[in-house]
């Protein structure tokens, strides 16, 4: 198995909306805002190459908005999806697999291009992965997560006919079904954990990695900056189950050395945790390529 972090370009968001209760004051320090308030983050995916698999997990926002729709996310950097697969000497053709996270604009706006007037797959070879609970969650948006659950994204992909779902999860919503750890019929050292503060069922992949464990965070912990317990966005729709499902994962993560893989921190690819008399903490940061 070989990992390749693929970068598909950074965009700003509202830092206060990012860090939720946490004062300006503070969060300033970890993210610097520029004179609107917005922060830059990045739109950092994973490709996974084993044997006759290449899969990506999450596609970056894409480019088929709008004036408009860019005006408010402000897109900037020379990465592009494109850019970043051509440079390990992949094409989107190649790819076999996509593994979306969840559905929001910024995690699978790449899933789906325009070809004049069409909306079709950008990666027209391969299988979409989503689960019912969340797919369900997307395609009948509630009124204040309807922005981010575009239609043109997601009713494309299966139209297409692409799309499969992953092994069932668990329909409760008790938020003690989290931090389960399911298997993927993708591939054997493919698993996934299931949280629901951010969005109804979003799915954290666990690739087993040279006797290591990796997790992508995704929206769970979209940085290093908020791992303390209290560092919630403002945009997940239940805080309070975020916070424990981080309590829950950090448990997990200590008591066996997990890697975290952040989606969206401008700076750090990866880090360990560790305890400390402040609570979980950062233990080392590098880049994937240096997991060995």
């Amino acid at each position: 198995m070989k990992l390749y972090s693929i970068n598909a370009g950074y965009f700003k968001l509202d830092g206060g909306a990012m860090f939720g209760v946490v004062p300006k004051s503070i969060w300033n320090k970890l993210n610097p805002a520029d004179e609107n308030n917005m922060c830059s983050w990045a739109l950092r995916c994973l490709l996974i190459e084993d044997g006759g698999k290449l899969i990506l997990v999450d596609t970056g926002m894409g480019n088929k908005q709008d004036t408009k729709f860019f005006s408010h996310y402000y897109m900037h950097g020379d990465d592009t999806l494109e850019k970043s697969l051509a440079a390990h000497g992949f094409t989107k053709d190649d790819i076999t697999d996509v593994f979306l996270t969840h559905l929001h604009f910024d995690h699978c706006g790449g899933a789906i291009i325009k070809e004049g007037e069409k909306l079709v797959p950008a990666f027209k070879n391969a299988t979409y992965w989503s689960n019912e609970r969340h797919w369900q969650w997307a395609v009948e948006p509630n009124a204040r997560e309807k922005a981010s659950f575009l239609k043109e994204n997601i009713l494309p992909i299966e139209e297409s006919g692409q799309l499969k779902m992953v092994d069932s999860i668990k329909m409760t919503d008790d938020s003690t079904a989290a931090i389960i750890c399911q298997p993927t019929s993708i591939l054997p050292d493919l698993s996934f954990y299931t949280v629901y503060g951010h969005t109804g069922a979003m799915m954290l992949p666990v690739i087993k990695y040279n006797d290591k464990t990796i997790v992508y965070m995704a929206d769970l912990l979209p940085s290093v900056a908020h791992i303390p317990l209290p560092y919630v966005m403002g945009y997940d729709m239940f805080p309070l189950t975020t916070l424990n499902e981080k309590k829950q994962f950090f448990e997990e993560a200590l008591a066996n050395n997990y890697i975290l893989f952040f989606e969206h921190d401008p700076v750090n690819e990866c880090c360990t945790l560790q305890m400390t008399e402040k609570g979980v903490r950062v233990k080392e940061v590098f880049k994937l390529s240096e997991v060995l």
